[in-house]
């Protein structure tokens, strides 16, 4: 009889990162087993469907044998048991957390997810997109207090290093850290490749908002998956007694390497910070005028940050009231001493449901940002467009609760009149858009294809079947987009003047027509709490200007002097638009753009890029970087003298 392979594999990792394993409090927690979806690994080592293992250690020139996960006596044991000091627990604990993660994004959107492609430069100039089928994740990449996602390398590099001699009761003072074993780490860095993934353009430094974005939203699918571990939820509600506003592990980040690095704590907690004076942790209070003052892309991008956390704690206290009331007689004020384990364990179950919810929220709101240049506000109401498609009753108020959240930091969407739902909607295009106008009447497939597109379709053939969608639609474009009315509808300019007016900006010499492209292609997939299905597509189209930097003169037409293309002294100024379109009733439900012809946000984006004190296209998990000579949006700070892997 022939049997069907398992639904998961069992493997065990740390809960948070190996210093807690050396604490009474929480090592009883610290270890927990994953389920992490069953796939075939091809021998030798770790290799899959979405990620691959590669430990070799450039800095020592060695390689370390590959962990073999379906030895019987591994299976039987749900993995090598949680170890510092084993290279091939590394390996597994870095591919049971990523896989975990790639889990969550699959689940929230509905469909399998694609890493960001290779671009190719063909002898004719073009360039083409190849299918990246798997993450490279090197466990032992650096020798330096570091990690982060190389894009150019479709990777995730881990350092290690010695602990700094601050806090020796906790930590041994030059004993070796590893970032690998940090389960914040992982679930940062993996969320960084599967972001890039979905929009590359989200690496340019567009505005303050663009990188802290980046840095924001791997913090907070990180923090939302420790609510995935009942045996730490449990934990830490029966020490906060329930009051997960309080001081407490889940909403702190990378504490190893936050005490091992010299800091006073963990790298970053979503609820509050110790004061470097007295030692003590001390709740952050929301101050609405600080995003106007903080820039750094970590600082800022902790602002969305504690927003989101906020908005599960706004959702969380409801669900909760009612068995606060149960276990204190009506008075809503529990007495005195440890809670039952059964009040435990109901208020884990709400909780673990409150935080799964914003997390699925904040994933599936990714589908409904501008194709460039996202600012928090945009986020905001792409979050309240998404959730509203799928649940029209919210009758729970978790669309109030982030309206709240971010209305206490001070971050409001340009352009609305008010913060009511109804106004942080997004808008259907201000003209009316036929499908031909966007869908090609002969792109049949590509509608069957969209409704097929799943959790279990064939990525690669998937990837080139929309490859060649894209160009069906980019040369349907200017036939279905004659008048400039409806090109401007969404946030292009096909006027044939803007191209012969600079060439940079022409699709090719002869025609002199403005360019533009089509970005994504990609369904968006969810089943609501009543079981009803909602397909939509997401269409993302794009275009581009070349402008100076500097204009050339005080009031002057600045026509006279512009910069050679990808020269310098300019910048590329992106626009477009992402259309929802609705599958079922075939038209367009929602035109998010980004208007090609703004001139204000082209002088905002000027100014932010001549400002002088713009930080790296990408900050890593650990601070301001700048690009390195090979292209590396995510280099690293803090050591000198690191190695790379060359992959």
């Amino acid at each position: 009889m022939v049997e069907d392979a398992p639904p998961f594999r069992r493997l065990r990792v740390y809960a948070f990162d190996p210093s807690l394993d050396t604490q009474m409090e929480t090592a009883v927690v610290n270890r927990v087993t994953v389920k992490v979806p069953w796939e075939p690994l091809s021998p030798p080592g770790l290799v899959g469907e979405y990620v691959e293992i590669i430990d070799y250690d450039p800095a020592s020139q060695c390689f370390y044998g590959p962990v073999e996960l379906n030895h019987p006596y591994i299976l039987a044991e749900d993995g090598l048991e949680p170890s510092e000091g084993c290279p091939q627990f590394h390996q597994q604990m870095v591919y049971a957390v990523a896989m975990t993660t790639i889990h969550n994004f699959k689940k929230a959107l509905g469909r399998n997810v694609f890493w960001a492609p290779q671009i190719i430069k063909k002898q004719d100039g073009q360039e083409e997109e190849v299918f990246v089928p798997r993450l490279r994740i090197y466990p032992h990449g650096l020798r330096a207090a570091n990690a982060y996602y190389s894009p150019p390398k479709k990777s995730l590099l881990f350092g290690y290093f010695p602990a700094a001699a601050t806090n020796p009761d906790r930590h041994l003072p030059r004993g070796i850290v590893f970032t690998c074993l940090s389960h914040d780490i992982i679930t940062h860095e993996t969320t960084h490749a599967l972001l890039d993934g979905m929009n590359r353009r989200y690496l340019e430094p567009t505005n303050h908002d663009v990188l802290a974005f980046h840095e924001a939203f791997a913090d907070i699918v990180a923090l939302f998956q420790h609510f995935s571990m009942p045996e730490v939820l449990r934990h830490q509600i029966g020490r906060t007694r329930g009051d997960l506003a309080s001081q407490n592990m889940l909403g702190k980040l990378a504490q190893q390497f936050g005490e091992t690095t010299g800091r006073y704590g963990s790298l970053r907690d979503a609820l509050g910070k110790v004061n470097p004076d007295t030692k003590q942790w001390e709740p952050t209070r929301p101050d609405p005028a600080e995003l106007g003052r903080v820039f750094e892309p970590h600082a800022r991008g902790s602002l969305l940050v504690a927003a989101g956390f906020d908005a599960f704690l706004s959702i969380y206290k409801p669900r909760i009231a009612d068995l606060l009331r149960i276990a204190s007689s009506g008075s809503g004020v529990l007495p005195a001493g440890a809670l039952h384990p059964d009040l435990v364990n109901r208020l884990a179950i709400e909780a673990a449901k409150s935080a799964q919810h914003v997390c699925t929220m904040c994933i599936r709101a990714l589908d409904y940002c501008p194709p460039v240049d996202l600012t928090f506000g945009e986020y905001l109401r792409a979050l309240i467009s998404a959730d509203y498609d799928l649940v029209r009753d919210d009758d729970k108020g978790y669309r109030i609760a982030f309206i709240e959240a971010f209305r206490r930091r001070g971050i409001y969407p340009p352009d609305v009149r008010t913060l009511s739902t109804s106004s942080l909607r997004w808008e259907p295009p201000s003209v009316f858009l036929p499908p031909s106008a966007i869908i090609p009447p002969f792109a049949t497939d590509l509608i069957e294809s969209a409704r097929k597109w799943d959790l279990f379709s064939d990525r690669k053939k998937t990837f080139y079947q929309l490859r060649r969608q894209y160009r069906e639609i980019r040369a349907w474009i200017p036939n279905a987009l004659k008048d400039q009315e409806t090109a401007r509808a969404l946030g292009l300019n096909l006027d044939p003047v803007k191209g012969k007016a600079n060439p940079a900006n022409a699709d090719d010499p002869v025609n002199k027509e403005p360019s533009y492209d089509v970005t994504a292609l990609r369904p968006a997939r969810r089943v609501g709490p009543d079981g009803q299905h909602l397909t939509d597509l997401i269409i993302e189209i794009t275009q581009r200007r070349w402008e100076p930097l500097v204009l050339p003169g005080e009031g002057k037409k600045r026509s006279a002097a512009r910069p050679l293309a990808g020269g310098p002294g300019g910048f590329w100024f992106r626009g477009g638009c992402t259309l929802v379109y609705d599958l079922q009733r075939r038209t367009v439900r929602y035109c998010i753009r980004k208007d090609i012809d703004a001139e204000a946000r082209l002088q905002i984006q000027r100014d932010f890029l001549t400002r002088g004190s713009i930080p790296s296209l990408q900050a890593t998990y650990f601070g301001r970087l700048e690009r390195d000579e090979n292209g590396e949006a995510f280099a690293f700070l803090h050591a000198t003298g690191e190695e790379e892997v060359s992959a």
